[in-house]
């Protein structure tokens, strides 16, 4: 491995040093604000040619190499390979950090190769959409090096939580965000396309505002105990919204899993 990342790019020793592996929409936001804040960042992307500010690597390794921090920002089908191949440009001491939205299991799987190597893990999720963002995305970190990772991004704008918790913990928060946020935005964009069919796409703006303006801490609870006490009675509801969606020659597939899933309340409440 590479002369140690601390004493290369560490506190006392100039500005830090930082690897992006991915510069794509987020690894190119984060790069270019690591760049802005005084870090030394180095670059590498085998599909994106690294800004003026980056030190353009040849691999992973490359770019991995003197760096305090890695930063791997690619996609979660190539972040293990990337591992793989950054883990002999990796130096004692330095921090890992895997940005990708991936399973709990992947991040768990990824801990375990980094420390095999003896490379210090983080699993870091961002918790928002990076454009406009960048750096200052918010962070979740779980995992050995979670401290160390905010300890490293935090003085140069990263705004980081930290969890006391084995690697997988940060992905784990994520994804059961994206269960709700991203199941509603679903919902959302069904719901109007079938009122532009139905002539009322105005109405159900208003509609779906006025309900999330109204929403408080209770609201989740009101939603859950109510889905299961009125399971039988909503599951037709929602067969007879599929079938006016069909009517209206707009697609359902939301509608279809919310019947299933108050059939299944129903069947569990009966039993």
């Amino acid at each position: 491995m590479a002369e140690s990342g601390r004493r290369q790019g560490g506190a006392g020793a100039g500005p830090p040093v930082v690897a992006v592996l991915g510069l794509g929409e987020a690894g190119g936001a984060i790069s270019a604000d690591l760049a802005a804040a005084g870090a030394r960042v180095r670059g590498y992307d085998p599909a994106v040619r690294a800004g003026a500010d980056l030190t353009a690597c040849d691999g992973e390794a490359d770019a991995a190499a003197g760096a305090a921090v890695v930063l791997s920002v690619n996609s979660a089908e190539a972040a293990e390979d990337a591992l793989r191949a950054g883990l002999p440009g990796v130096a004692p001491g330095a921090v890992w950090a895997d940005l990708n939205t991936g399973s709990p299991g992947l991040k768990r799987r990824l801990g375990e190769i980094a420390a095999e190597a003896g490379a210090a893990f983080a699993d870091v999720s961002l918790m928002a959409p990076v454009p406009g963002k960048g750096l200052r995305t918010p962070m979740l970190a779980s995992g050995p090096a979670a401290g160390a990772y905010a300890a490293l991004l935090g003085p140069l704008g990263a705004g980081v939580e930290v969890l006391d918790a084995p690697p997988g913990a940060a992905a784990t928060r994520k994804l059961l965000r994206s269960v709700f946020f991203k199941g509603m935005a679903a919902a959302v964009v069904e719901a109007l396309h079938a009122a532009r069919e139905a002539g009322l796409e105005d109405w159900m703006r208003a509609h779906i505002a006025e309900e999330l303006a109204a929403a408080d801490a209770p609201f989740a609870a009101r939603l859950e105990e109510g889905s299961r006490r009125h399971a039988v009675r909503r599951a037709e509801e929602m067969r007879a919204v599929s079938q006016m969606l069909a009517e209206l020659g707009s697609p359902s597939p939301v509608s279809d899993a919310a019947r299933d899933w108050l059939l299944r309340l129903a069947a569990e409440g009966a039993g």
